[in-house]
């Protein structure tokens, strides 16, 4: 057992819990995204404010899983990988900080230009009027010529990252049962919740 938890270790339980919740949280959200194209009125504005509400506790969460990361390191790469398969592991890793960071900041940025003006009110469920969240500091005092081709690179930028989303979670899942299913060094259990070290074939 314990040759085998030195071959491959596993992630601390916070790192697993903000693992899984942002996961979680970036699918329902590039869910809710593709549901609001084509709505109108109410439906739309309670959608959106939910969509709001999601990104930005991905933000926060995904600020607090970077911090854990410079506080609780990583374990290393599980014995057997190739360099080529490390360093696409680190790349892919950065991509996804940079998405789960950069996506949630675009989307402010968005709201914070729109000359509609918006509000932002976070948890909006049921009778609960939410929590209103400020714009983006600078954005909105800008000329309406500036705001609006703000706006609208925020939003290109916010909608293609959406598509790079899906390409790296595509990638990760890839990979990860790749190493699992054809490698001899499996590495879900390091990450997942459910499976024991002792699933871990030698």
């Amino acid at each position: 057992m314990r040759e085998i938890e030195r071959q491959f270790p596993r992630y601390s339980t916070g790192a697993i819990v903000l693992h899984w919740l942002i996961a979680a949280l970036i699918v329902a959200n590039l869910w809710l995204g593709q549901t609001m194209v084509g709505q109108h009125g109410l439906a739309k504005f309670n959608n959106f404010q939910l969509h709001k509400t999601v990104g930005v506790t991905i933000l926060l969460l995904s600020l607090i899983r970077l911090a854990w990361r410079f506080v609780r390191a990583p374990p290393p790469p599980a014995q057997g990988m190739g360099l080529w398969e490390r360093r696409a592991s680190v790349a892919v890793h950065a991509a996804f900080y940079g998405l789960m960071i950069g996506m949630p900041l675009t989307g402010w940025l968005s709201v914070s230009a729109s000359p509609t003006e918006i509000p932002t009110l976070l948890y909006r469920v049921g009778g609960f009027p939410g929590v209103p969240w400020p714009h983006l500091p600078i954005a909105p005092d800008l000329p309406l010529g500036q705001k609006q081709a703000l706006e609208a690179a925020a939003n290109a930028v916010h909608r293609y990252a959406a598509y790079g989303a899906y390409a790296l979670i595509g990638l990760h899942v890839a990979g990860a049962l790749k190493h699992q299913f054809f490698d001899p060094h499996p590495v879900l259990p390091r990450m997942a919740p459910f499976l024991r070290r002792r699933a871990i074939r030698p």
